[in-house]
């Protein structure tokens, strides 16, 4: 697909199976979804297209190699913060919990990122799994200030208040 198409059209063709996986994966097409993100990559290599595909992986349980995908996503653009924080999210759910840390707090600082109120949330999750409580809700905390109608923090914040007292 490449060497026929200049690179104005590599990437128009790459944006729009991005958009067209994007719109399978919502309606819950994931393996159409992951093949139509594998052409996007294929067309022209975007971040976005990298962190999405694993995201899709990950509905399958494909952890490791769905942080394979945010690291080429990072590769490619080291300010994006989506990869960031799925890292973060798919090391939580393989028990690693410490090294997820340092992907989060990356993502929270992350120049280009729109929902700051997830790797906020999940650095809730890492530190409510390790027992410190308090930092947890201040996290949780943190993700409501950077989305007031983020119920899933608002949630947990009022479930270990109830674990404190």
């Amino acid at each position: 697909m490449r060497g026929k198409m200049n690179l104005d059209e590599r990437k128009k063709v790459s944006r729009e199976l991005f958009k067209k996986a994007y719109r399978a994966q919502s309606k819950g097409s994931i393996e159409e979804a992951i093949l139509l993100y594998q052409k996007s990559i294929a067309a022209y290599p975007t971040p976005e297209a990298y962190t999405f595909l694993g995201w899709a992986m990950s509905h399958f349980g494909k952890f490791e190699e769905a942080i394979g995908f945010c690291k080429q996503a990072i590769e490619i653009d080291p300010q994006f913060g989506n990869p960031y924080n799925d890292i973060g999210a798919y090391l939580i759910e393989l028990g690693h919990l410490d090294e997820a840390i340092p992907y989060l707090e990356k993502a929270t600082k992350a120049p280009r990122y729109e929902s700051y109120c997830y790797p906020h949330y999940n650095l809730g999750r890492v530190w409510e799994e390790k027992g410190h409580l308090k930092e947890a809700i201040r996290s949780y905390q943190k993700a409501i200030e950077e989305n007031p109608e983020y119920h899933v923090a608002l949630q947990a914040i009022e479930r270990l208040k109830g674990s404190l007292h």
